[in-house]
């Protein structure tokens, strides 16, 4: 690993420890602290995510031309604000806008941070990069929940002001950490500058239409949002109130269920990574999926299963640590394949599409979510286990359009030819 490569970790790192401390309370925060109800909770938590609708569409095009690195400075900046201006604030207004503020930085910095990791690896390294990256990230997030859990009182909302002080110091970090990584090669150098090389130049037409008309990407688009749904964007609203409406699980037990979907990951990783490194990448989505079936039924064991508050909350606990074990398999093939399908010099456009799809699924799945999880406590959990059987059905179908080596990167062993990279790397040619 590069210094670059360790920096760009590092810096990644330190931002999802200060996200920690508010991405398991974000719920309780609006809807209980500041008494705005479980209505105003999923506009919150909706306006954080459609605020990527705005920004992302013009983020790929940006961090093409001018370069990742000044693209995440300012995006760190921006979600510092928010998370300042977040905690402060008392009414519904007020909450919306900065959440608002707060979504667009934090948004803008996945695709930028991904670009800069295809940017720092090759073809043999990436598979092994992003999922440091993941396991680093969610390490340092489940530290934070789990300090943040032992800093929450809802009795004093200063307790919480606190909390998105400490995220918005970790974003200005990452902005410190950004602004003195040297990218290595002439040609990462140049891109920074806003100049990218020739092979970059001429495969970077296109533009939106040329990205829809690349159907393997279309597809895992359309798989992206659906994993992104049943997952992350239950995590802060839908599955959070119904562990807290129909389980009776406390506030300081999400933090605990945060560290346990954390602890799954950190053991999982690196040994999920050499299972996966061999295998279709198709296959092992499909595999997630499968998992995460059970790990919704295991949630509605903790809230319709009548059973004691203990088993309850082992039940909920083992949701999160289910969850977290589909993701470590997901982290080294998904990011991995978007990079693979990216014609040269389109990376940035392609990870901020699926950035924009994610973020679309977050904005769809706190709104869904949330209200469904706080009051429909069956049909909630139903709904979600048939959705993640679709995440399988959708994998095996994404798998019959990709070629042999972006299925299963290990066929390219030994091969000169990589599938996809930074500015001057030679890639495969994606299915159109």
């Amino acid at each position: 690993m590069g210094a670059a490569m360790r920096r760009i970790q590092a810096g990644s790192a330190l931002s999802s420890f200060g996200i920690g401390f508010t991405v398991p309370f974000l719920y309780v925060y609006v809807a209980q602290v500041r008494g705005l109800g479980s209505g105003a909770a999923g506009i919150v938590l909706a306006a954080f995510a459609m605020a990527a609708l705005v920004a992302l569409p013009f983020t790929g095009r940006v961090i093409d031309r001018r370069g990742p690195l000044p693209v995440l400075v300012a995006a760190a900046l921006v979600g510092s604000v928010g998370a300042v201006a977040l905690g402060l604030s008392d009414s519904e207004g007020t909450a919306v806008v900065s959440a608002a503020v707060l979504g667009a930085g934090t948004a803008v910095m996945q695709p930028a941070l991904a670009t800069l990791v295809v940017w720092c690896s090759g073809s043999e390294t990436r598979t092994r990069a992003f999922a440091t990256q993941f396991f680093l990230q969610n390490l340092t997030l489940g530290i934070g929940g789990l300090l943040g859990g032992q800093i929450v009182d809802e009795h004093r909302p200063g307790s919480f002001t606190l909390l998105f002080s400490i995220e918005a110091v970790m974003f200005l970090v990452l902005a410190g950490i950004a602004a003195t990584v040297r990218m290595p090669g002439e040609d990462a150098a140049l891109g920074l500058a806003g100049a990218v090389s020739k092979g970059a130049v001429t495969s970077g037409r296109g533009g939106l239409g040329a990205l829809l008309r690349h159907r393997a990407m279309v597809q895992l688009c359309v798989l992206g949002f659906v994993i992104f749904f049943a997952c992350y964007g239950q995590f802060e609203s839908g599955l959070s109130a119904y562990g807290v409406e129909a389980a009776g699980i406390s506030p300081s037990t999400l933090g605990i269920a945060l560290a346990a979907n954390t602890a799954a990951i950190v053991v999982a990783q690196f040994a999920v990574l050499k299972l996966v490194e061999e295998r279709r990448r198709s296959r092992v989505i499909a595999a997630v999926g499968l998992l995460w079936a059970v790990a919704w039924a295991a949630a509605g064991y903790a809230g319709l299963g009548h059973g004691s508050q203990a088993m309850a909350t082992a039940a909920f606990i083992s949701t999160y640590a289910l969850f977290g074990l589909g993701e470590s398999m997901l982290s080294p093939t998904v990011a991995p394949l978007v990079a693979d399908l990216a014609p040269v010099g389109r990376v940035g456009q392609y990870n901020s599409a699926f950035a924009l799809v994610k973020q679309l699924a977050l904005a769809v799945g706190p709104a869904v979510g949330g209200p469904m999880g706080a009051t429909l406590h069956g049909p909630y959990i139903v709904v979600f286990v048939l959705i993640s059987l679709g995440i399988t059905v959708l994998a095996l179908r994404l798998g019959r359009r990709l070629t042999a080596v972006q299925d299963r990167p290990a066929l390219a062993r030994g091969s000169r030819v990589v599938a996809g990279g930074g500015p001057t790397r030679h890639q495969i040619p994606a299915e159109a």
